[in-house]
């Protein structure tokens, strides 16, 4: 990366991050994250075609492996009930891994407040047409089931490990990602609608060349002309203008976050764009006022693609 492009320290978020608040901001006892016992709602799920992880599932996975994480992960669940519940401990208990019994699809369930923003939110990107648009990438929604003030959003299983170990990043495939990531972004805000929580993190692949962002615990939906959020924490990448007391645009969080996110996948897969850095550069800009808006950036951004010879786009950089 070039010496003169800063890149924001990690910042990692609370287990339970705070939302955002403005002058009508709901009931935040509904946007907490939802705890649930698992297997109160196993049958539920089991009826709506949903398997919940068990310690069979995992014993079978770590089955006849013979590296030395898999040899101890299947004798610590040896003498455990096969037919167990096991939740992933590398996820936090509001998510549980499961398949879907039809195809065995693999699924990640995600518990949340009936009435939360989260739900409303992927509610409403995941249902036709929206759902359909083009420049809509979310992770796909297979259910929405609900039981009592409790909804688990049941969706695809895919990877946050963005570069397969099985062989290197090509220039055309990765400028593809990224443009997926600016187009989500600026569909939600075409919408109203601030992630507030861009990150690589929050990004996954099905390795199919489609790319997909997650977690919407913190977005909210701003339907003012001039938006204004106050003082609480956000996610991942914070602009310098959340560090004091006073108010800010969310949606220019989502822009300099979203530049943060680019710089770090292009160190992540080793592909120096200059072009690309002079389009990142201004939606870094301390100033909010002066980072341009994410329909700037996106048209920006397929004049720069155009513009790259097919040789480069071929390119690929073993960043292993």
């Amino acid at each position: 990366m070039s010496p003169s492009v800063w890149i924001p320290p990690y910042r990692e978020s609370d287990p339970s991050p705070s939302p955002l608040s403005d002058s009508s901001y709901d009931d935040e006892e509904v946007n907490v994250r939802v705890r649930p016992y698992w297997p109160a709602y196993r049958n539920l799920l089991k009826h709506r075609g949903f398997r919940l992880e068990t310690v069979g599932d995992v014993k079978q996975y770590y089955k006849g492996k013979q590296d030395a994480i898999s040899i101890h992960a299947f004798r610590s669940l040896r003498e455990l009930d096969d037919d167990a519940l096991c939740p992933d401990p590398g996820l936090p208990d509001n998510l549980f891994r499961g398949t879907r019994a039809s195809d065995g699809t693999k699924v990640v369930v995600k518990a949340t407040h009936l009435r939360s923003r989260e739900l409303a939110i992927v509610s409403f990107l995941s249902t036709p047409p929206i759902r359909n648009h083009r420049m809509n990438h979310c992770i796909p929604v297979l259910d929405i089931v609900q039981h009592g003030e409790v909804a688990f959003i049941v969706m695809e299983q895919w990877s946050s490990q963005l570069i397969p170990d099985s062989g290197p990043c090509c220039l055309g495939s990765f400028l593809g990602a990224i443009r997926q990531c600016i187009e989500h972004a600026a569909f939600m805000h075409s919408h109203h609608i601030a992630h507030l929580d861009i990150s690589l993190r929050n990004l996954l692949t099905d390795y199919q060349g489609h790319y997909a962002y997650i977690d919407f615990e913190l977005s909210h939906i701003f339907e003012e002309p001039f938006p204004r959020a106050y003082g609480c924490r956000l996610g991942t990448e914070v602009p310098p203008e959340c560090d004091g007391p006073g108010s800010y645009d969310p949606f220019k969080v989502d822009v300099f976050a979203l530049g943060v996110l680019i710089l770090r996948a292009c160190k992540m897969t080793g592909h120096f764009v200059p072009e690309l850095l002079e389009i990142v550069r201004p939606m870094l800009r301390d100033d909010p006022e002066q980072r341009p808006p994410l329909t700037t950036v996106l048209r920006a951004y397929g004049d720069m693609v155009g513009g790259i010879t097919p040789d480069r786009l071929e390119y690929c950089h073993n960043s292993q």
